[in-house]
């Protein structure tokens, strides 16, 4: 799963490929933000991405789109 996560006053947004569902990922957003907390996800690498509720401006959840390669129509 891919979400990308949009920070007050960054430039970039953040890219976290997770194994966390989407449902999952949408719950922990929504605890973050609404109790100001930290969304933590894990990468699937094992790595820990924590972001403070209160700067999240966006989150986009989407699947993950491997192995393409060339025109799709």
């Amino acid at each position: 799963m891919e979400v990308k996560i949009g920070v007050q006053y960054a430039t970039r947004e953040l890219v976290v490929e997770t194994d966390e569902s989407a449902e999952n990922v949408e719950k922990l957003v929504a605890d973050a933000v609404t109790g100001s907390s930290l969304l933590t996800l894990t990468d699937q690498k094992g790595r820990k991405v924590f972001v403070p509720g209160e700067k999240i401006t966006y989150v986009e959840i989407g699947a993950r789109t491997l192995g393409q390669v060339g025109f799709h129509g």
